[in-house]
């Protein structure tokens, strides 16, 4: 076996790797004794089928194994032998293709590129700015009133019903002047503005007092669950009991009860520690942010270009249906790649290479216990088919890289944190949020 140089220009290689006849059919000689103990033929005992006629039977199948494996470990023994890495499948042409025939040799073309070398990184010449906010008593209080707002309660009022406000009413849905299933109740509490109702129904509702009657009208969506229903115009005959106003729950006692806690100094210790979790997971944005930007200025190595073109792509077709919500296939035409679209590819497949080569120096590791709760996160999100979520998850390799990936990096980026040099600074809420808007800004 064979391997030549014919390529090595930047991170792009090539090579030809040549089989000899000789090598495949002694290759293909060596499988078929490994197989002769275990082969039975007619006229023949088990084992005891002649090589000549095993060749004559099988050679063709071997033949083939023969040449993929010749090929593949090839490939294997070049990577083992230069470390390089290919940055995605390798190329494999055969030279002769359908002209080749038994007893020539096999001649392949390999081509790939490979992934760079990525340069040290002295951590200890890394400075970064941590935020630091407190909960002040302002940012307690506001977060208590919205609790309140969340546990409000109705009180009858005088008056017209506005929106948020609480109509305790009958009715009587019709279709055609005759009366539906499903379409009647008596003392029905219903909040205007909360869109429980079909379109139109609460908007019909302002403006009535208690003890008003009032029909209406309505015509139920096209696409409405029920099909006897759906398109179909309707009127609600509606008695009004009661008009309500919402009153926030009192700040006291009482209210940090409801929401598990002893007492309100409680209530508000725990409010505490929550708000400072969040500052603290927005100032690691920003710190993240901030380092990801110096290393992309700071370290400099070659990309492979199939890597850039395939983000780039990819960058591009993800904006154009962010642009086009109403498209939910591929059915489309090819998508455009723009300057900006490479610029932001560069800096994408630069940091992932930069920050999977410092991991795997470093160890990182993705335990099964992180990725359990991160698919269990995920399932969340598909209420009554979590099970059969992380069944897909477990199945599906993609899905499972596209779960494990931000956690490497967070991972990653944690491992740096702690070799670099980190100063605090201590800061506002506000101004933790202009940090965290201008991160939007600049995505």
């Amino acid at each position: 076996m064979q391997v030549t140089e014919t390529l090595k220009e930047g991170l792009k290689r090539g090579y030809t790797i040549t089989v000899t006849a000789a090598e495949l059919d002694g290759k293909v000689s060596e499988k078929l004794a490994e197989a002769q103990p275990e082969i039975e033929l007619k006229g023949f005992r088990k084992g005891k089928v002649p090589m000549a006629l095993l060749k004559k039977q099988f050679g063709q199948r071997m033949l083939g194994e023969a040449m993929q494996e010749s090929i593949d470990g090839a490939m294997n023994e070049h990577f083992e032998a230069t470390g390089e890495r290919p940055a995605l499948q390798p190329k494999v042409d055969m030279v002769d293709g359908e002209d080749w025939k038994e007893g020539d040799d096999v001649v392949v073309n390999l081509s790939y590129e490979a992934l760079p070398e990525i340069p040290e990184v002295d951590f200890s010449a890394i400075s970064l700015e941590k935020l630091v906010a407190k909960a002040d008593d302002a940012a307690v209080d506001e977060a208590l009133k919205n609790l309140a707002e969340t546990a409000q309660d109705f009180e009858d009022k005088d008056g017209e019903a506005e929106e948020g406000d609480q109509v305790v009413f009958d009715f009587v849905g019709k279709v055609d002047g005759e009366a539906f299933e499903g379409g009647s109740a008596e003392d029905y509490p219903l909040v205007l503005g909360s869109n429980a109702f079909i379109p139109g129904f609460e908007d019909g509702l302002k403006g009535v007092k208690a003890g008003d009657s009032k029909d209406v009208e309505v015509t139920f969506p096209e696409e409405y669950g029920a099909e006897h229903l759906a398109g179909k115009a309707a009127v609600f005959e509606c008695t009004v009991k009661a008009v309500k106003a919402p009153k926030a729950a009192e700040i006291d006692d009482e209210l940090a009860k409801k929401f598990g806690a002893e007492d309100l100094a409680a209530l508000k210790g725990q409010i505490s520690e929550r708000l400072e979790a969040e500052y603290a997971g927005a100032a690691r944005a920003v710190m993240k942010r901030a380092l990801l930007d110096k290393l992309d200025e700071t370290v400099t190595f070659e990309l492979p270009p199939s890597l850039v073109e395939a983000e780039a792509n990819q960058i591009a077709h993800q904006l154009w249906h962010e642009e086009n919500p109403e498209v939910h296939d591929h059915n489309h035409g090819a998508v455009e790649t723009t300057e900006e679209h490479t610029k932001l590819a560069v800096r994408r497949v630069k940091l992932g290479l930069l920050l999977a080569e410092l991991g795997q120096k470093a160890e990182v590791e993705v335990t099964d216990a992180e990725m359990t709760q991160a698919i269990l996160n995920q399932a969340r999100q598909y209420p009554g088919q979590e099970r059969q979520f992380f069944e897909f998850v477990q199945q599906n390799a993609q899905m499972q890289q596209q779960l494990r990936a931000p956690i490497f990096e967070d991972k990653v980026v944690d491992f740096v944190f702690d070799k670099a040099a980190v100063s605090e600074k201590e800061t506002t809420k506000d101004e933790l949020q202009k940090a965290v808007e201008a991160l939007e800004d600049e995505a």
